[in-house]
């Protein structure tokens, strides 16, 4: 598994900064932040345990890393009239989970720290593909509640389509090496966004497919570039992928002078809910 952390420079395609190349650009243009952390918060026992090694691509490409510091359970769309009753009734605009788990540690990570960045990541199942704008807008209540202007827009909700584990599909080979064995002849050829039961296509291929432990070995070979290719395919990853890039652009050293180029993100599809954080 990839380190969360980069030394630099770096050598790669494009025009590459070294370190005394920073002699040479103006305070002006000169990026704020010697190192970004994002800070992950997820849903999944899995991404939990791995989740920042699936951005290892930009961890080679520019100064920053990723770390989970929150796991919550899967949020839905308050809809009972006894509940939102007794929020009205104490002034609450969020749940007290909501503000326990999401909203405080998210304050706590960016608070004073104009170099970190929260990312929260949910996934959306077919099932909840109907529900999936208030279940975006309750994750962001409880995040722009919690914290200061400046710091609302270091913060962004996610989501994975179906599941982390469709994007496997998008990198067979990736995942025949880490399980010794091939169990996917070819990517899926379509959108792995909209494939019903990737977990369970993958135990059926697989039979004995543990999602930590066998998805800790598949996540780390994962190349988001290939995955990404498809302009056409991938709108919730790509999503992510560009807010990520965005906020190096604007904050942090970059070695890899073409990283704005990859996964497509000059006209590739993405998803209209979550782009425009």
């Amino acid at each position: 598994m990839r380190s969360a952390r980069s030394t630099w420079p770096k050598k790669l395609p494009g025009k590459v900064l070294e370190m005394n190349d920073t002699e040479n650009i103006s305070s002006e243009e000169r990026p704020r932040c010697p190192h970004c952390m994002f800070g992950l918060i997820v849903t999944g026992k899995g991404e939990r345990d791995f989740l920042p090694s699936l951005f290892g691509y930009l961890m080679e490409r520019a100064g920053c890393s990723f770390r989970v510091i929150g796991r919550i359970g899967q949020r839905s769309p308050i809809t009972s009239p006894a509940r939102i009753l007794v929020m009205v009734g104490t002034g609450k605009i969020i749940p007290d989970s909501d503000e326990e788990m999401i909203g405080l540690p998210a304050r706590r990570f960016l608070r004073n720290q104009a170099c970190h960045f929260v990312i929260l990541i949910d996934d959306v199942e077919a099932a909840r593909r109907p529900i999936i704008a208030q279940v975006f807008q309750r994750y962001r209540a409880a995040l722009d509640t919690m914290l200061q202007p400046e710091e609302q827009v270091r913060a962004s909700v996610h989501f994975f389509a179906n599941m982390l584990e469709a994007y496997y599909f998008a990198h067979s080979a990736a995942v025949n090496r880490a399980l010794g064995t091939t169990i996917l002849w070819a990517d899926h050829d379509g959108d792995v966004e909209i494939i019903g039961h990737p977990k369970g296509d993958l135990k059926n291929l697989f039979p004995g497919f543990d999602e930590r432990e066998h998805g800790a070995s598949i996540v780390a070979l994962l190349n988001l570039e290939h995955i990404l290719g498809n302009p056409n395919t991938c709108a919730y990853l790509r999503s992510l992928l560009d807010w990520c890039v965005r906020q190096l652009q604007t904050n942090c050293q970059i070695w890899d002078s073409n990283l704005g180029q990859c996964f497509q993100l000059q006209g590739g599809n993405r998803e209209h809910l979550t782009s425009n954080q």
